[in-house]
């Protein structure tokens, strides 16, 4: 995608994951390198608020954004971006291709000197997450995938990119028993019922977008989340989950649609799976 016309990217116009694919690379880095900027301060120096809905937001978090906006300008010109910390710069709709961010989720974790917390970044087109990229800064870890092209993980050095190991991965065939990856802060009631009514080997809480990539790289079978959420907090990693063979519905089976802006980007509730022959034999 580097070296398209700017024109090509906007005005509705579409984002193939082919053009992803030969943009991997360099979009790899702009994460690497929002990842680096979240490490930069250290945590008893980094400066804190809360927002409108007493949600926390940091230092951390807007120095990733302003990598992320500023990587994206440049590699993909004119492309519509809907950032947690930078809605009031999103487009009143979206047509075509957008990108999707949240330049750090589990600002809890974060504050808690946990290593969950993630960067986030997805490519949408049509409503579609076709691409996604997680890096887990305090991990060293960057999971990336692309639909129909390939979905890895990678360990590497923030500060310059170099990647130390490169592995594909994929989601297994659920077993019997289900390993169910649950939210550390947002486990609600009818999320436990779902629970209840599943074949369960072992459940363990985890924060942040992280629990896609543990599904999407067979360490989990399933990760629901029955109460709101935004679309930057899951499009990256419906994205890798899907390109590593698995799926994410709404509880009825029905697949989740990107890019609402009328709905203010909420999506009410999701069931991320592994095994999609298993998500399709069963319905909350």
């Amino acid at each position: 995608m580097t070296g398209t016309k700017t024109d090509s990217l906007t005005g509705g116009h579409d984002i193939s994951p082919e053009m992803v694919a030969k943009a991997i690379d360099a979009l790899t880095a702009i994460v690497s390198q929002a990842a680096a900027a979240t490490l930069a301060t250290p945590l008893s120096e980094v400066a804190q608020r809360s927002k409108t809905d007493l949600s926390p937001v940091t230092s951390a978090d807007e120095a990733s954004e302003a990598v992320i906006l500023e990587g994206l300008s440049r590699l993909l010109p004119g492309i519509p971006v809907v950032s947690e910390e930078s809605l009031d710069l999103a487009p009143a709709e979206i047509r075509g291709s957008a990108a999707i961010v949240d330049p750090l989720d589990g600002t809890k974790e974060f504050l808690a000197g946990r290593d969950e917390f993630t960067v986030n970044v997805a490519i949408v087109t049509r409503g579609v997450p076709i691409a996604g990229f997680i890096a887990a800064p305090a991990q060293g870890l960057l999971w990336r995938g692309v639909i129909g092209q390939s979905v890895e993980r990678l360990r590497l050095r923030w500060s310059d990119g170099h990647v130390y190991e490169r592995c594909a991965i994929r989601a297994r065939p659920a077993p019997e028993r289900l390993m169910v990856a649950t939210s550390r802060t947002h486990l609600d009631e009818r999320t436990e019922k779902l629970l209840a009514r599943l074949p369960l080997a072992e459940r363990y809480p985890c924060g942040s977008s992280i629990k896609f990539c543990h599904v999407a790289q067979g360490d989990a079978d399933l990760y629901p989340r029955l109460s709101p959420t935004h679309e930057w907090d899951i499009a990256a990693g419906c994205a890798i989950l899907a390109a590593a063979g698995g799926v994410v519905t709404d509880p009825q089976g029905a697949p989740l649609q990107f890019g609402r802006s009328a709905e203010k980007y909420l999506i009410p509730a999701f069931i991320a799976w592994g095994d999609p022959t298993r998500a399709a034999a069963f319905k909350a």
